[in-house]
């Protein structure tokens, strides 16, 4: 199933993409994807007719996050070897977490917010995992029975942010619409092999970032199983798992997000995002 939802009139749509590519409501069947409903949506949307389903025009702009704000967002750094090797950092022996504020949330569309303030704003393709149900204390033997989905996220960051003013990853990546997620949720069964997914990143146009979730340090059934010896994961729970070299910080001379850059990214089989970079308070106008 690929899960997205979309801006309607009375809320938001639940839907299904069907295989032409077209949304479909299922609205009468679930009334919402919730941290609360995600651990019944499965049956409830198993075996439907996707062609009998009303079709809902969903362009890009009306495109919400395909689940609802989750309770928490946890991050995994340095997971990418050729990554850590372009930050000068040795790769990590553990996973490396860190959280970031549910406020940074947003659709695939929606723009990064530039505050006055900023100086070193910066990007991160990444795969980000959802929480199905509850998790605590699990093996790695058991971590895909806690997934839901995978989805797509950028990892927006502000640098001087996080290594300028004392050491906090999380003040860094923590501003609103840090966190564009979606266009889809898509469940396990639709891809073939998390673990060997191209991921690509574009800064108006040029190609930034390209990747593979086969240069993941620690993979998805690690992180599941990692993260539950130390916290409880609850359903909706997204984890972002990291970025491939080609960040901004990286680049020699390093390059930064200004207002007016577009960015686009993608990965296998979990859709496309495009963002502008905004001013904050212009996003409104």
């Amino acid at each position: 199933m690929k899960l997205l939802r979309v801006r309607g009139e009375h809320g938001p749509i639940p839907c299904l993409l069907d295989p032409e590519g077209r949304a479909r409501s299922v609205a009468a069947h679930v009334a919402d994807f919730t941290p609360e409903t995600l651990p019944g949506t499965r049956p409830a949307l198993a075996g439907l007719d996707l062609a009998a389903l009303p079709a809902v025009e969903a362009p890009d702009a009306d495109l919400l996050p395909p689940m609802s704000c989750p309770r928490n967002i946890w991050c995994i750094g340095l997971n990418y070897s050729d990554h850590a090797a372009e930050a000068g950092m040795p790769v990590p022996s553990e996973p490396i977490l860190f959280n970031k504020s549910s406020a940074t949330y947003c659709g695939p569309f929606a723009p990064i917010l530039h505050a006055p303030t900023m100086t070193k704003l910066d990007w991160e393709v990444e795969l980000g995992i959802v929480i199905g149900r509850r998790t605590l204390g699990i093996g790695e033997g058991e971590a895909m029975d806690h997934v839901f989905g995978f989805t797509l996220v950028n990892d927006v960051s502000e640098r001087a942010w996080q290594i300028e003013r004392g050491g906090q990853w999380v003040k860094g990546k923590s501003y609103p619409n840090f966190c564009p997620t979606g266009p889809w949720l898509v469940t396990p069964d639709e891809v073939a092999d998390v673990q060997d997914l191209g991921l690509w990143l574009d800064v108006n146009g040029q190609r930034m970032q390209t990747g593979t979730t086969a240069k993941m340090v620690f993979g998805v059934r690690q992180i599941v199983a990692y993260m539950s010896q130390f916290c409880q994961l609850e359903p909706g729970d997204l984890i972002c798992t990291g970025t491939p070299p080609g960040v901004g910080m990286g680049l020699k001379p390093p390059r930064y997000l200004a207002p007016g850059d577009v960015v686009t990214l993608g990965i296998d089989g979990l859709g496309a995002q495009r963002q502008t970079v905004t001013p904050v308070g212009e996003q409104a106008r």
